[in-house]
């Protein structure tokens, strides 16, 4: 993996691994030995049930009668979720398997300061030696940004950010919201972007939202390819970035 600056002060404020699998019927089997195998490093434990809704599509001139009747049990769904002291999240489902942190400001780098990668090099590991899944459907690296914002005018903006917005229409000056979403290609990965910018109430917010992705892949591969999403989405978002952003993220805190 090529080496990239670590900033004093990221914008990032949340990141999130994730595989979906097939349902595996026997997962409440394994969890006991998981569960071992990590509580070292991920001492607290929770057992959490999620419920769904029902969505029916129905025309304009339907009634309440003609909406379904919802199965006895509407989407729900046992979530086994193991915590760490450096604040990471980590959740099992019967087709998945997920871990989230507000507090790692780096994924790879050298140092002294947790990394992601190692959390999920650890977690996964222990799991698919646990249930032997050969293929993952889906795999995803997902980065949120709360950015610094400049004075609220084009010049300033678009000297910060290479925005999305089109800001000689609608100025940010008077925006009290933008968005901006996109999903596309960047070779054997998918990416999807959003910029969302929200004025009110104060102080202002812009955030970014970049998810990268792939499908279909052994599950012996998972985390060459999580490093590949990682490298994508950091492109994505240095592209996005300009000067005065880094210049101010590399500044020690206070």
């Amino acid at each position: 993996m090529p080496e990239h600056e670590i900033y004093a002060r990221p914008t990032v404020n949340q990141v999130i691994f994730q595989i979906r699998f097939p349902n595996l019927f026997y997962i409440a089997t394994k969890i006991g030995d998981f569960q071992l195998k990590i509580m070292e490093r991920f001492p607290e434990s929770k057992l959490l049930q999620q419920r769904g809704i029902v969505i029916a599509e129905l025309g304009p001139e339907a009634s309440l009668r003609d909406l379904p009747e919802p199965p006895s049990h509407v989407g729900l769904q046992t979530i086994w979720q193991f915590c760490s002291p450096e604040g990471v999240k980590l959740g099992v489902t019967s087709n998945s398997l997920d871990l989230s942190s507000s507090q790692h400001k780096t994924y790879n780098a050298p140092g002294p300061h947790p990394r992601f990668r190692d959390a999920i090099e650890f977690a996964t590991n222990h799991f698919l030696g646990l249930t032997e899944i050969p293929v993952i459907s889906r795999i995803g690296l997902r980065y949120i940004d709360n950015c610094l914002l400049p004075e609220l005018n084009n010049n300033a903006f678009s000297a910060y950010y290479n925005t999305t917005f089109p800001l000689k229409r609608y100025p940010i000056s008077d925006a009290t919201e933008m968005n901006f979403a996109t999903r596309v290609r960047r070779g054997s990965y998918s990416l999807r972007f959003a910029e969302s910018f929200v004025a009110e109430p104060s102080p202002a917010r812009l955030t970014l939202d970049f998810d990268g992705s792939a499908e279909n892949l052994k599950a012996e591969n998972y985390l060459q390819t999580a490093d590949a999403l990682h490298d994508l989405v950091h492109d994505e978002y240095e592209r996005f970035i300009r000067d005065p952003v880094r210049e101010t993220m590399r500044k020690p805190k206070e």
